[in-house]
């Protein structure tokens, strides 16, 4: 199917697992911070790590939710399915702030059931379910920065 469009090159090759992964993981940052999606992130198979910009210093109990909540997403085995839009008729809240000035007209929208929806034209798993546990491996913390990194793995 994706062979009927003409999307940008792609010039990287994800761990599907770790790659999903990232996208949940930016929703329940969202979701548990109201912040926006990771600036940095590095998603690799044995090691990854995704920086947000935060109002404060995440608890230690926050810092678990984040590693309960991943979790109990990928048990839930929601599909992994994908759209095909054009720019102008990007859905409300999809930005394009993020993607290459040369960007296709064409955009491939990831949905993870009803829990996260982005442009990417990365590989993924096609549910939750095949991702494996989410483990949290450390956090760091920049004040002056006022950015939490968090880094993590796939098992």
């Amino acid at each position: 199917m994706a062979e009927d469009y003409l999307l940008n090159e792609h010039n990287k090759e994800e761990f599907p697992p770790a790659h999903t992964a990232e996208h949940l993981l930016n929703q329940t940052m969202i979701r548990i911070f109201g912040c926006e999606r990771s600036y940095n992130a590095h998603v690799e198979r044995k090691k990854s790590k995704m920086s947000f910009y935060l109002d404060q210093k995440p608890t230690r109990q926050e810092e678990k939710e984040i590693e309960v909540r991943m979790n109990e997403v990928i048990a839930e085995d929601l599909p992994v399915t994908f759209e095909y839009v054009t720019r102008d008729g990007l859905p409300e809240g999809i930005s394009l702030d993020r993607l290459p000035d040369d960007v296709s007209e064409t955009i491939r929208l990831v949905r993870i059931g009803d829990y996260d929806v982005c442009p990417c034209i990365g590989k993924h798993v096609r549910s939750t379910s095949q991702i494996g546990r989410f483990e949290l491996l450390g956090t760091n913390w920049d004040e002056k920065e006022r950015s939490f990194r968090v880094r993590f793995k796939i098992v």
